[in-house]
Formats: structure tokens, C-alpha cells, sequence
């Protein structure tokens, strides 16, 4: 009877001292991400950005732009000024320069700027807004120079001359005659034409952009929010030909990365026209996003939510930089109680980048910030490893984080 009741007595204050614990631990959980401690974390996370970046500058061949690393082969692989994330790098150096001031990053992000300005002339891509407003765009808000505003104008010339009128959208990708292929990560560029009508006057680079995200709104998703990655239209009708993906896991899949692009995409057309559709479609695409059931806890995307093998599935952490950076944005247009769920859900993700397994130590993932990214796995390219994008807009999001209104 006395061991049973002693028996009795433990399991009640176990039960107790379990349910203590439980309640501590949810309360230093809910303190750990508080804002003080995360703006000192962040102070720390550009600190280090600063180190890395001088160690990956100094990996950095001549003429070449830094593409990823390969940890288990200690092996980079660079890219020449045309590809699509030559911006990121500039960018993000610029980044670093305007929190720790160190006059090194500054020059080389100039150094790299003149090897990338003969881009402003390519009109083989749709990617300008990603590989100039990115980086001159960002020297030019630094430090404006008469050169920025022309290599930017030229570049807005070059992006307007993929537009086709009768599809009403820009060309992503060159295929056949016939074909006009547009992806959802080609309204990360129209930011561009945005800034060209508000320095010129000329309102037909604002038209294309309208234009596009209409027509991109109108076809590339679906019902729920989610979107699909690539459309096909007819270029001669604009009738749409094909709906379907190229780095996702299926056509009828949600690419978590594509995810990221349309609603920091929405949240720029919203802040610079001010129509309340575009509000409302960024508003989907976060809900879709943020209350999806398969979004892990620490919110950082497995690559595609519809990937197989989850829990083990690759996380892509370039689609929780993204969206974390956009959440900031805006959460500063909608009404206080979804401002407060945008600002929180960006805190978690921002938190999670800046900790183990997804901050790189000084030295390591090849002087990159991020690691566990995921370009293209049906093409098996770019597959966990360091991206540009990823480090370029998590430290753009904590920029936002820090500008926040107390």
C-alpha cells in the first residue's frame, strides 16, 4: 500500500515537473526569437557575412562570378557575367557594405560591377531585373552615379524587347518559333522597368510590367494559390499551350522556390501601383505558403511541397530567404494581426537561417552563407548546396528586419 502510494506520488510530480519543464521550454522558445535577440544575432550574421564573403572573394578567378560549391569536393563552380545570378554577388557585397562599412567589400563590389555592366546589352535573357537592378540598382541607391542610371536604363531597354504584345508577356526562355515559354521567377524582374518609367517619364516600361503580372496572375495559378512554374503560349495567339514545371517535382506540384518568387513578386507590384488586387493575390500566395501542412516547423521549405520522401526530402533554404525577405515587405501594407503572423513567420525563418544546420562557419561552404539549397533536381544540378540568391536575400531580409518600425 505505502509503495503504491509512494508510486502514486512520484508519477504525480513527475507528471507535474513534466509539465513545468514543457511550459519553460515553450517559454525560452517563444523568447528566443525576441527582437533584441535576433538584431544581435544579426549584427553577428553580417560580421560574419563580411569575413566569408573576403574568403570567397579570394577563391574568386578573374572575370568569373561565384555560381555554388560542392562541400563533399571542396570544388566551386563559377559562371561568366551572362548568367542569370551574376547580380547576386555585387549585390550582396553591397549588403554586407552598408552594415559593417568596410571599405574592401565596397571595392570589390566596383571591382565586379565593371566585369557585369556589358550585360546591359543582353537581350537573349529575362533575367536583367535579377542580374542588374540587383547589383547597380543597389549601388545606385548607395552612392548614385550618372553611369548606374545609364547602365540601368540601358539594361530596362534590353529586358522591354523580349515583351510580346499579343501573349502580354515577357519571353523567358528562347525555344521554338511557336512557343513562348514564361516563368513564375520572371516577375523578380519587372522591378526593374518600374524604376526605368519612375526615372524617365516613359510609362511603357510600367505597362509591360502591369501587363505581364496580369497575364501571369490570370494563368499561372491555381485555385488553392499555389502556382505552376512554367507556361507555354501560343506565340502567334497568346492562347496558353502548356501548363507545367521545369524544376519542380511534377507539373501539378508546388516548387517552393517558385512559390517565393510570385509572392515577393505581388508584394512589388502591390507597393508600386498600390492596386488592391495585387494585395490580395500576395496575401493567397503567403496563406498558401505559411499554413501549408507539409511547411516543416522551422520553415524552411522541403524543395517542392509536393516532393516524395518527406520528412528526408531536401530542404531548399533559397525559398525560405526569399520569403522571409517579402513577408518583411509586406506585412507593412496589410491591417495589425496578419502583420504580426508575416513578421513572426519571418523571424522564425530568419532565425532558423542564422543557426545550425543552415549558417556556414567562417571558412566553410566555400565562403558562402547558406547552405542546403536546392537549384534543379530533375536536372540533378545545384542540389544542396550554397546559391547566391539564397545569401543575398536573407541578408536583405535581415536589412528589412532591422529598418522595422519599433
Amino acid at each position: 500500500m505505502m509503495k503504491s502510494k509512494l508510486i502514486k506520488n512520484y508519477g504525480l510530480l513527475l507528471f507535474v515537473f513534466c509539465c513545468y519543464t514543457f511550459e519553460s521550454l515553450a517559454q525560452k522558445a517563444s523568447q528566443a526569437i525576441s527582437r533584441p535577440l535576433l538584431l544581435k544575432q544579426f549584427k553577428q550574421n553580417f560580421n560574419d557575412a563580411q569575413k566569408q564573403y573576403q574568403f570567397l572573394a579570394q577563391h574568386l578567378p578573374a572575370g568569373k562570378f561565384p555560381k555554388t560549391y560542392f562541400p563533399n569536393t571542396d570544388r566551386y563552380e563559377f559562371s561568366n557575367s551572362d548568367w542569370w545570378c551574376s547580380g547576386f554577388y555585387p549585390g550582396s557585397l553591397l549588403y554586407i557594405y552598408e552594415q559593417t562599412k568596410d571599405q574592401a567589400t565596397y571595392q570589390e563590389a566596383e571591382r565586379i560591377l565593371k566585369d557585369l555592366e556589358k550585360e546591359k546589352y543582353n537581350t537573349t535573357t529575362h533575367d536583367l531585373g535579377f542580374m542588374m537592378f540587383c547589383s547597380f540598382g543597389n549601388a545606385n541607391r548607395i552612392a548614385p552615379k550618372p553611369e548606374y542610371k545609364e547602365i540601368l536604363l540601358t539594361s530596362a531597354k534590353s529586358l522591354a524587347t523580349r515583351f510580346n504584345p499579343k501573349v502580354g508577356c515577357i519571353k523567358s526562355w528562347d525555344s521554338k518559333p511557336d512557343d513562348f515559354l514564361v516563368i513564375i521567377d520572371n516577375m523578380m524582374n519587372l522591378e526593374l522597368l518600374f524604376w526605368a518609367t519612375e526615372v524617365t517619364g516613359d510609362s511603357s516600361y510600367y505597362k509591360i510590367a502591369v501587363t505581364h503580372a496580369n497575364t501571369t496572375m490570370k494563368h499561372h495559378f491555381r485555385p488553392d494559390f499555389s502556382s505552376f512554374h512554367v507556361i507555354n503560349y501560343d506565340a502567334n495567339t497568346g492562347e496558353v499551350k502548356q501548363k507545367k514545371t521545369a524544376q519542380g517535382f511534377a507539373n501539378e506540384s508546388a516548387w517552393a522556390r517558385g512559390q517565393a518568387w510570385g509572392l515577393y513578386g505581388y508584394t512589388v507590384m502591390y507597393r508600386v501601383t498600390k492596386n488592391p488586387i495585387y494585395l490580395e493575390q500576395a496575401n493567397k500566395i503567403a496563406n498558401f505558403y505559411l499554413n501549408h501542412p507539409n511547411l516543416p516547423a522551422d520553415k524552411i521549405p522541403f524543395w517542392d511541397f509536393n516532393a516524395p520522401n518527406q520528412p528526408e526530402a531536401l530542404r531548399d533554404a533559397s525559398a525560405a530567404s526569399v520569403v522571409a525577405s517579402a513577408l518583411l515587405e509586406l506585412q507593412g501594407y496589410v491591417k495589425a494581426p496578419l502583420a504580426k503572423t508575416y513578421v513572426a513567420s519571418a523571424e522564425k525563418m530568419l532565425w532558423s537561417l542564422s543557426n545550425s544546420p543552415y549558417k556556414a562557419a567562417y571558412g566553410k561552404n566555400g565562403g558562402f552563407l547558406i547552405k542546403h539549397c536546392v537549384g534543379h533536381i530533375p536536372q540533378n544540378t545545384e542540389v544542396d548546396v550554397p546559391l547566391t540568391y539564397a545569401d543575398y536575400y536573407f541578408l536583405e531580409a535581415m536589412k528589412r528586419y532591422q529598418e522595422l518600425r519599433k
